[in-house]
């Protein structure tokens, strides 16, 4: 029996079934997250497992992956087939250890966010069983306890 293809979605209806703003759809085609094809009229039609992609893009930045690891990640993936469920398990462990890395991390803010709030003195400068005499600001500025913006890690 022959395998029939499945008509492409239009960016109304891929914007529909994924609950993903039109205009966040084409930001994603503008940052080669995703593929569509034009017609004659210049109108984007998308691949029916464009969806998933965009399901994977929703929730990869739902756990604050940046877009450019995304895009890295996504580039794994074929172009000329539908992923199939080997292709997704395989690109999905490129993060695994990132993944578990940021678990720790909000782990260790969970555990010490009372320790800094529930003192009450809401000063690192002047709390003298976390940071006496400001040790930590001797590093430099911004916070010395938590991962930096760069996610290096703790210090």
């Amino acid at each position: 029996m022959a395998k029939t293809e499945l008509p492409e979605l239009t960016v109304g209806e891929l914007s529909h079934r994924s609950g993903v703003p039109a205009s966040a759809l084409r930001f994603y085609e503008d940052e080669n997250l995703i593929r569509s094809r034009r017609t004659a009229g210049n109108q984007r039609r998308y691949r029916r497992d464009t969806l998933r992609r965009v399901t994977f893009i929703r929730m990869s930045q739902r756990v604050g992956m940046p877009l450019a690891q995304i895009r890295d990640v996504l580039a794994l993936l074929p172009d000329d087939r539908t992923p199939t469920r080997a292709d997704w398990s395989r690109i999905s462990s490129c993060w695994r250890s990132d993944l578990d890395q940021r678990i720790r991390q909000l782990e260790q803010l969970r555990d010490q966010l009372n320790d800094c709030i529930g003192c009450g003195c809401m000063s690192l400068a002047k709390c003298r069983l976390a940071n006496p005499e400001d040790r930590l600001g001797q590093d430099g500025p911004g916070p010395r306890r938590l991962p930096d913006h760069r996610g290096t890690g703790f210090e």
